[in-house]
């Protein structure tokens, strides 16, 4: 297939890096319900009134960081205790109850994202798929996509490999190496204002921000954090597509 069914930007590029939560699969509302509940737990607590909200203590404390990181980021942000194990507690539990929603109702990947990366495949663009959260592969294996991606970057690897977080560029800079293609010839395609940030900070030559919320806002904070171009369906880089 020719990479003139891919819009204009991703045709100068050699290879695609996606994050996994919100961008392949609509975990992302998953994740946000179990930190949800692990926060309401610590805020009541607390004695605080206002609770965590799903869509903008997300998006601007936790989205696109490792569990640790994002625990400590909303702790830090109300006021709360931030030792390490207060962090730690509250990541734990929120893994808990993570795990159960998978378990019990799964994940979707989104048509959009599946048809562009078969498009990808089919116009021999090698992609990889990273995330901070050591559940990436399950995700990819359970919504049959993960054949789609040379390479996967988790939060385990992340790990194993002592890569620091987003908005360090490290995880995305990994799979870079792994499809043995320089950034400055890669896209990047996240949802999370960190992880559009690292794209920017690590030199890649387009970072596409995913949209799925439809306010106008959180486009635009994307665009400042560093996206180069903002879509609310990954089926929008497809050339002519009506999606």
């Amino acid at each position: 297939m020719a990479l003139s069914t891919l819009v204009r930007p991703l045709r100068h590029v050699r290879a695609v890096v996606f994050d996994t939560d919100g961008v392949i699969t609509d975990s992302a509302r998953v994740h946000a319900a179990a930190w949800k509940r692990a926060f309401d737990a610590c805020l009541r607590e607390a004695g605080q009134d206002r609770m965590f909200d799903e869509a903008d203590d997300y998006r601007r404390h936790v989205d696109g960081r490792s569990r640790r990181d994002g625990a400590a980021a909303f702790l830090a942000a109300r006021g709360l205790d931030t030792s390490p194990e207060a962090v730690r507690a509250v990541a734990d539990r929120k893994e808990r109850l993570f795990a159960r929603a998978l378990r019990e109702h799964g994940v979707e990947v989104y048509p959009g994202t599946s048809r562009l990366l078969r498009v990808l495949e089919a116009a021999g663009v090698p992609c990889a798929a990273v995330s901070a959260s050591r559940h990436a592969t399950e995700l990819l294996e359970r919504g049959r996509v993960r054949d789609l991606f040379a390479t996967v970057v988790d939060g385990a690897e992340a790990a194993r490999l002592a890569l620091p977080g987003k908005p360090d560029p490290a995880l995305f800079l990994e799979a870079a190496r792994r499809l043995g293609v320089p950034a400055d010839r890669c896209a990047v395609v996240e949802d999370a204002l960190p992880g559009v940030e690292a794209g920017q900070r690590g030199g890649f030559a387009l970072v596409v921000g995913a949209d799925r919320t439809a306010d106008s806002a959180s486009a635009a904070d994307l665009r400042a954090h560093g996206a180069d171009l903002v879509v609310r369906d990954l089926a929008e880089l497809l050339a002519g597509d009506d999606a």
